[in-house]
């Protein structure tokens, strides 16, 4: 049975109302295919992608991908010296989440940006995929996959209950990737008080 405490959350995109879909997935995500390369996590993935932690040194390679995913969403005053500051604190090792790339050759192709949470209604440890971006360049080559099946095994690793994630209810491209993993939709509304 999956349990998912992570709730769809209203947004307005480009002045158009709508609400998040969230998802969750404990086993869900397939199994390795021995037909395919496998990565550090042991998940399948193509043999040209490879996916581990984002290393010191490849840093700063990583943030003009941070900052598209930010465009994407629409983010408003994109700061490279904040995404800097912020996202630093996800290099492995790391006691808050982790960042993950995947490269295809020496190129960044993609990235996840996991954090460590916690579910207090089964008292266990969760792994939420905050974000999931693959550059336009590789969009169609199996890279966000691999990134989902290497974020499962790094929340397998931890012995989380599960991994979590949320998508815009517009972005249906996401969905369909989303939905063939196996993972279930939440059924819950999310909230949020700005401060």
């Amino acid at each position: 049975m999956i349990l998912d405490l992570r709730q769809p959350r209203q947004l307005n995109r480009g002045g158009k109302p709508g609400y998040e879909v969230v998802y969750c997935a404990q086993a869900a995500v397939p199994a390795p295919d021995s037909a395919l390369a496998c990565s550090r996590y042991r998940a399948a993935v193509p043999a040209e992608i490879q996916i581990s932690p984002v290393a010191p040194g490849e840093f700063e390679r990583l943030l003009p991908l941070i900052a598209a995913y930010q465009r994407f969403y629409e983010a408003e005053d994109i700061d490279e010296e904040r995404n800097r500051g912020f996202f630093r604190r996800f290099l492995a090792p790391s006691e808050v989440g982790m960042l993950l790339a995947a490269r295809e050759g020496e190129e960044i192709a993609g990235y996840a940006c996991l954090y460590w949470s916690f579910s207090s209604t089964q008292a266990v440890e969760t792994v939420l995929m905050n974000d999931l971006f693959v550059g336009e360049d590789a969009r169609g080559r199996g890279v966000g996959r691999a990134l989902i099946e290497a974020s499962a095994e790094v929340a397998r690793e931890r012995d989380a209950a599960q991994l979590e994630w949320a998508t815009a209810p517009d972005n249906l491209t996401a969905q369909r990737l989303y939905d063939s993993t196996g993972a279930a939709r939440s059924e819950w509304i999310e909230y949020e008080l700005g401060l």
